[in-house]
């Protein structure tokens, strides 16, 4: 683990140059760049291929950085810092004037969250301020839940990586906005809107159920970051289906299949029953929603790594089971849109 001072240190010193520094947290890990320069969060959007339109969320150390990105800190916010922070909880409220309108894709609102994680709580103290931290990959594409896996997507000249180990959640940070007094979630996470709405004392709207959204056009900005219809997505093309379908779908395949389902999956066929062109390779994911959360876009890697003609995600349970799942299908359904 680069937990050094020395490694902070350099960290810092590339921050403060204007450069981009991937940090982990315990959701995936993010691309930093200083939060108040313009000029340095433009180079985030040119090494991912970001669209300008997507917003960027701002990582602080504490309540108190919080509300220097914010127009304002209510007392909604406040609650649920003081229940979530540190941690997988993103929260959109009216910006300040000092963040970039780049960071916010051109909109009003800021998304802010305080990450689980010593090493990236110690550099943003170091640095002694706010970060932007999108997802440090390729846009579009599965996210990072290592080092290793930023290093794949970037030079080390151009990216400066701390390695904190694997990521323990596994997918991005609940995002919900309190603009206007009003509660929702706009997009899904390790925590759930029910228990959002417990920690508020009311019910908080899920703007993502049911549906995938899709910015507009490149002039519209998005509210929340993760709502392009195509995202998180791996190379090879990747469907998902039910579990009495598998048998049908990868016997149409030619080529090399890799199928991604739950340990004891009911209703999977036996491996060397599912292909004609011989045994498909199978990637078997743990049955709890947080562990295949944590599992999931290290699971996607493997399986494009072998470039297979498919991937054939078997689709797990909804959030009736565990709400987790809500998310988990989230990312899926976009990674195979």
């Amino acid at each position: 683990m680069d937990g050094q001072p020395e490694q902070i240190a350099a960290a810092v010193t590339r921050l403060r140059e204007g450069g981009l520094v991937a940090f982990p947290t315990e959701t995936v890990y993010g691309l930093g760049a200083d939060a108040l320069r313009a000029d340095a969060v433009q180079k985030v959007f040119e090494a991912k291929g970001r669209p300008a339109s997507n917003p960027l969320i701002v990582h602080v150390a504490d309540e108190a950085m919080a509300a220097r990105v914010v127009a304002s800190w209510p007392a909604e916010a406040r609650k649920l810092a003081e229940r979530f922070w540190p941690g997988p909880l993103s929260i959109v409220l009216p910006k300040a004037p000092v963040v970039p309108a780049i960071v916010t894709g051109g909109g009003p609102n800021v998304a802010v969250r305080c990450p689980a994680h010593p090493l990236t709580l110690a550099l943003i103290a170091a640095f002694d301020g706010p970060l932007v931290g999108p997802s440090a990959n390729v846009s579009g594409f599965v996210s990072p839940t290592t080092a290793a896996h930023v290093r794949e997507a970037f030079d080390e000249r151009d990216v400066l990586v701390l390695d904190g180990g694997d990521c323990v959640g596994g997918i991005e940070s609940t995002v919900v906005s309190v603009v206007g007094g009003k509660a929702r979630v706009l997009r899904s996470g390790l925590i759930d809107a029910a228990v959002i709405g417990e920690v508020l004392g009311r019910e908080v709207e899920c703007a993502d159920s049911g549906s995938i959204s899709v910015t507009p056009n490149a002039s519209t900005p998005a509210e929340s970051p993760g709502q392009l219809s195509s995202h998180y997505a791996p190379r090879a093309k990747a469907v998902l289906v039910d579990a009495g379908q598998i048998k049908r779908v990868v016997l149409g395949v030619k080529g090399e299949c890799v199928v991604i389902a739950r340990e004891e999956e009911e209703g999977l066929p036996e491996a060397d029953a599912l292909s004609s062109q011989g045994k498909p390779h199978v990637i078997r994911m743990p049955r709890d929603a947080k562990g295949y959360a944590r599992r999931l876009y290290a699971a996607l890697r493997e399986a494009d790594a072998l470039h297979p003609e498919l991937i054939v995600i078997v689709t797990p349970p909804d959030q009736s089971v565990h709400p987790v799942w809500r998310a988990v299908r989230d990312r899926l359904k976009r990674a195979t849109a």
